[in-house]
């Protein structure tokens, strides 16, 4: 069974982000990119799918700018066998919306032929978690989002979701869209021999045109600004002066 997994380049999730001083989006200038951490988790997955004799092939898939590359490289340095590149921006700060992702991952899927797709559940830029879904309901396929553990029973892939009240277990036939939570798995650290060895590994490079789909965007950011900056707290002398300050002044009780 081959699996495909998309993978997405972001802003390091340790990188403090800053908004750009015309409020136009977050300034990525110098700023340290790196592999979304649920797309990281959804290739080991993928990776302990094969380790276990369930997947023969890994194919990781990017869409976005020319140095989207470097991702791809980490995916097939942690052990997926081939990438494909998809360039459809010249600026790292245009995002491609998950409208035109979902399209040309569908595209992608109709010609890779696979069994399974693992994708992160969500990416740490935009927090948009539609993706997935919208995959699904493209190729007419079984979904299960924010899974922790994935099970492959023959035709079937068990999967166990994380829901508002604790944990769901559902079957999904495959073909299947599942989209990853944190808890799933570790995701492993490539090592220098497997480095060397990406660097040989296939990477194709495709437009959008190649599959006819249109990405232009159909949603506008307004505007871009930084959360306020939280208050200084009081210390208080009893816990009378504690309880009016909170009915009083924080309205609480």
């Amino acid at each position: 069974m081959k699996v495909l997994v998309p993978v997405k380049r972001v802003i390091d999730y340790n990188v403090k982000p800053r908004v750009r001083p015309d409020g136009s989006g977050v300034d990525l200038a110098n700023v340290k990119m790196s592999m979304n951490p649920f797309d990281e988790i959804a290739v080991e997955e993928a990776i302990r799918l094969k380790e276990k004799g369930v997947a023969s092939e890994i194919v990781a898939v990017s869409i976005g700018v020319k140095q989207a590359q470097e991702t791809l490289r980490t995916a097939l340095a942690m052990g997926a066998d081939r990438a494909i590149l998809i360039i459809a921006a010249d600026d790292v700060h245009t995002d491609i919306e998950p409208l035109a992702v979902a399209k040309l991952l569908a595209a992608v899927a109709k010609e890779e032929q696979p069994g399974l797709i693992l994708a992160g559940k969500q990416a740490i830029d935009n927090d948009l978690n539609a993706t997935g879904q919208m995959l699904a309901a493209l190729l007419g396929w079984s979904q299960a989002t924010f899974a922790s553990e994935v099970v492959v029973e023959g035709d079937h892939a068990v999967v166990t979701r994380e829901v508002d009240g604790g944990l769901q277990t559902i079957k999904a036939k495959l073909p299947a869209v599942v989209s990853v939570d944190l808890r799933l798995n570790e995701p492993r650290y490539a090592s220098l021999p497997n480095i060397m060895k990406a660097k040989k590994k296939p990477l194709d490079e495709k437009t959008p045109a190649a599959y006819g789909v249109d990405i232009a965007p159909r949603l506008t950011v307004v505007k871009t600004s930084e959360p306020a900056g939280r208050k200084a707290g009081v210390k208080v002398g009893s816990v009378d002066e504690l309880v009016a300050k909170l009915k009083d002044q924080a309205g609480v009780i």
